[in-house]
């Protein structure tokens, strides 16, 4: 549901920020129709990443809050009422400021729904003021075993959690996105577990998307001159999504 304006004040100045990239109508980036912005960096180097080329942060097109806001300009009207805006990367969170100033812009300017696509890791540089222009949180967990999430990452699982736990506190709605990938995170005991976790935290959890691996990202990791760890790793079969949305849905969790 859309949420009207939040009047906060911007802090002074013209933050700049880092962007990858803009995608409008995007579809599969929270409520309705979405305008996404990509923001450049990333501290996490998952196995499985199909956007490699967002990893570091001055790597992406450095603009101005007003140069973003006018990208979203001739599609506000739109979305409005079809959908809203998703912050994502890369890691949103390696920008606080500037994506900060942005979603505080956003309900001032627009009174648009905002989402937050983030892994939560740097969410300790934020203050739960910064969150208020934030109507939802798409939340990575990436695996529930804190080794193989190291594994998979390069960073550890604890902030992640850390950052749910707060989510539950402020009563921020979120949407808990969990990649599949055959061999590495759809061991049914793992799922099981994060299951438990994410249904702990309550009501705020309003669904889990568990998305299919896939190979899309693999041309990428080829450009950059980068050895892809899963090349020879298949996409899920429709059976083995199935059985990890069923147990997300075994703990009362609305699932896609």
């Amino acid at each position: 549901m859309l949420q009207h304006s939040v009047q906060m004040p911007l802090a002074a100045g013209q933050p700049t920020g880092y962007l990858h990239s803009t995608e409008s109508g995007a579809g599969v980036d929270g409520p309705g129709m979405r305008f996404v912005f990509f923001m450049s960096g990333c501290q996490f180097r998952c196995q499985y990443c199909h956007n490699p080329d967002t990893w570091k942060l001055h790597a992406g097109r450095q603009l101005t809050l007003d140069e973003a806001l006018d990208e979203l300009a001739p599609y506000a009207g739109f979305l409005k009422f079809a959908g809203g805006v998703t912050i994502s990367g890369g890691e949103p969170l390696m920008q606080p400021e500037f994506v900060g100033a942005l979603l505080r812009a956003i309900k001032q300017r627009y009174g648009l729904h905002t989402a937050l696509d983030t892994q939560g890791f740097l969410h300790a540089g934020i203050s739960d003021d910064w969150l208020a222009a934030v109507d939802l949180v798409l939340l990575d967990i990436k695996h529930s075993d804190p080794a193989r999430y190291q594994l998979i990452t390069g960073q550890p699982l604890q902030p992640t959690l850390d950052f749910a736990q707060r989510l539950q506190r402020l009563g921020k709605p979120v949407w808990l996105r969990y990649v599949l990938v055959p061999g590495l995170t759809d061991g049914a005991d793992d799922i099981s577990r994060l299951a438990d976790y994410v249904a702990g935290l309550g009501s705020i959890v309003q669904r889990v998307e568990v998305l299919p691996f896939h190979q899309m990202g693999a041309a990428k990791w080829a450009a950059l001159g980068m050895a892809y760890p899963l090349a020879d790793t298949p996409t899920p079969d429709a059976a083995a999504v199935a059985a990890a949305r069923a147990l997300f849905a075994a703990r009362g969790l609305t699932v896609c």
